[in-house]
């Protein structure tokens, strides 16, 4: 039975009057095949009535949406992920599952192919380039997967309207065409974005409340001052306790915080690993870095030499490799967790509750004291076509109905009920079954490139309350990603920016940890002049005759 809430059968009628009432035209387009044949509905639930594509331009029956199209020949589409594969039998389990859905009512068996976390990258976009036509449905993401670079090399293929309209009608309907438009490289659609599910990957620090009010801060921890505090506070009041376990790595994190936190920057998301180049909220178009000018970054390291010279993290921080921050937490030996928005509220925060009753975890998110919070790009996670697809139209048609059939979407999502997870109806939540263990029944389809808002249930054992009421703190000041239509094109400017990249690592470790010689002042000007000769003003040019030729 359908765990659809009130309010999303609403959606779901709403949508469906939509499309009926403005259907006006068919498109011709069909999938190979020698005969016609009849598919049923995936339990769908569309917003057309709330800005989707234009729904007139395309004759949708809501019963049956891809009426007409020819599935009588069985295709096979492999669809690829990141992520380690589970070796336990239950992610097969799970399929098998999905494809009794799939061939029963589009002719079809889904496969499923991990691309493992080490080297993942590489092998990512080996895989693609390769275009042996292994692979048809890809996940991947314009910040952090090569989206866009792989649909400029011919990797991803083209999706004209038709084919959307015809082969994924549901999630045309429900995507708004501003959105397809942040899709588009050189006027044609590459992506389905991610574009209606909520989620905040935004970094800040977890602490611990009942430390934070001995420290004074009883409203708890926020500022990057108010750190500082809680820091001297835990090694007077707690002297066993390492504040911060650091492994060294958190440099990039660690900076970027606080230049959210101390100015009205916003970066562009894929131009190199510091993310250095960006525009102000305000003013997005017109490039600026803090990290090359202004007085924000000595600031910083002059806050990094404090905290290095209180202890907050061990003096050899750069070679602490190994350690296990979070676990360490858990156990009451340090103070604080590094990490973004729904590890807090998924993770750790419960996880505390029962290691450390009355801890009462707080988060401090990056650019709270100034209210600067970019909304995740809506193509972080998205969906591609291999151009090397042997069956395009089915590998969209799969795509559409991961996104929308609601028993195929808790499969890949969360597993088999009862094996997986079991419904818990006093709650409207998910549960892990008794004796649940990763090892023994988790699943890794990793499915990051299409989620629903329509068909979540929520994770029961995650601090819902508690994420709720920060996620409208953050309504109130969040902006949308405004470079969603840049692709940038880095081929003239590549060579500078790997060696910024370089000098950008170099220099940060030591300034992030308080390990530098000299003064702040000094350190961050030997760092600018070293940006100023990799080149760090001719990339700066060209990117803002790039945003220029998009925006202005």
């Amino acid at each position: 039975m359908s765990r659809l809430s009130k309010k999303m059968m609403a959606l779901l009628l709403t949508g469906v009057m939509t499309m009926s009432l403005a259907a006006c035209g068919s498109s011709g387009s069909t999938e190979t095949g020698s005969s016609s044949g009849s598919t049923t509905t995936p339990a769908a639930s569309t917003e057309a009535s709330e800005g989707g594509s234009e729904a007139a331009d395309a004759e949708v029956d809501p019963n049956n949406p891809y009426a007409g199209i020819d599935t009588s020949e069985h295709v096979t589409i492999t669809y690829m992920t990141v992520g380690d594969a589970k070796t336990n039998g239950e992610q097969e389990a799970a399929l098998a599952e999905i494809n009794k859905i799939l061939e029963s009512e589009i002719n079809t068996t889904l496969e499923v192919y991990n691309i493992g976390w080490t080297d993942y990258l590489s092998n990512y976009n080996l895989t693609l380039a390769q275009m042996d036509g292994s692979v048809d449905l890809v996940g991947t993401g314009t910040d952090w997967l090569d989206a866009w670079p792989n649909a400029q090399q011919g990797a991803f293929l083209e999706l004209s309207e038709d084919m959307l309209k015809t082969y994924a009608p549901l999630t045309y309907a429900q995507v708004p065409a501003e959105n397809w438009d942040k899709c588009k490289y050189n006027g044609e659609i590459y992506f389905l974005p991610e574009d209606h599910f909520t989620q905040w990957t935004n970094h800040g620090f977890m602490y611990r409340m009942d430390w934070a009010k001995e420290a004074g801060l009883e409203n708890g921890v926020h500022s990057w001052e108010d750190l500082t505090t809680y820091f001297k506070s835990v090694k007077e009041k707690h002297p066993d306790v390492l504040p911060w376990d650091s492994d060294g790595t958190h440099n990039v994190q660690l900076v970027g915080g606080w230049m959210a936190s101390h100015t009205d920057f916003i970066s562009i998301d894929g131009i190199c690993a510091g993310a250095l180049y960006g525009g102000r909220t305000n003013d997005p178009y017109t490039l600026w870095s803090p990290f090359y000018e202004g007085d924000e970054l000595v600031e910083f390291a002059k806050m990094m030499k404090e905290w290095d010279t209180l202890g907050v993290w061990k003096t050899d921080v750069l070679n602490n490799t190994g350690v296990d921050n979070r676990e360490e937490m858990l156990q009451g030996q340090t103070s604080v967790d590094q990490h973004h928005t729904e590890t807090w509220y998924g993770t750790v925060r419960p996880r505390m509750d029962k290691e450390q009753p009355g801890s009462d975890v707080g988060f401090f998110w990056f650019g709270e004291e100034t209210g600067n919070l970019v909304a995740l790009n809506i193509t972080h996670g998205a969906m591609a076509i291999s151009a090397a697809s042997k069956n395009p139209e089915r590998a969209l048609m799969v795509a559409d109905y991961l996104r929308n059939n609601e028993e195929v979407y808790h499969l890949i999502c969360y597993g088999r009920e009862g094996e997986q997870y079991v419904y818990d109806e006093a709650t409207g939540t998910r549960q892990q079954p008794e004796g649940y263990t990763d090892e023994g029944k988790g699943i890794a389809f990793n499915y990051w490139w299409g989620r629903n808002d329509d068909l979540e249930i929520p994770d029961g054992k995650r601090d819902l309350v508690s994420y709720e009421a920060l996620c409208a703190e953050y309504d109130k000041v969040k902006i949308d990603y405004p470079y969603g239509k840049l692709v940038p094109d880095l081929s003239a400017i590549q060579s500078n920016i790997n060696n910024i990249n370089e000098i950008h690592d170099n220099y940060m470790k030591k300034i992030s940890y308080g390990k530098y010689d000299g003064s702040a002042e000094d350190i961050v000007a030997e760092y600018r002049a070293a940006l100023q000769s990799a080149g760090f003003e001719t990339v700066l040019e060209e990117l803002q005759k790039q945003v220029d030729a998009v925006y202005k």
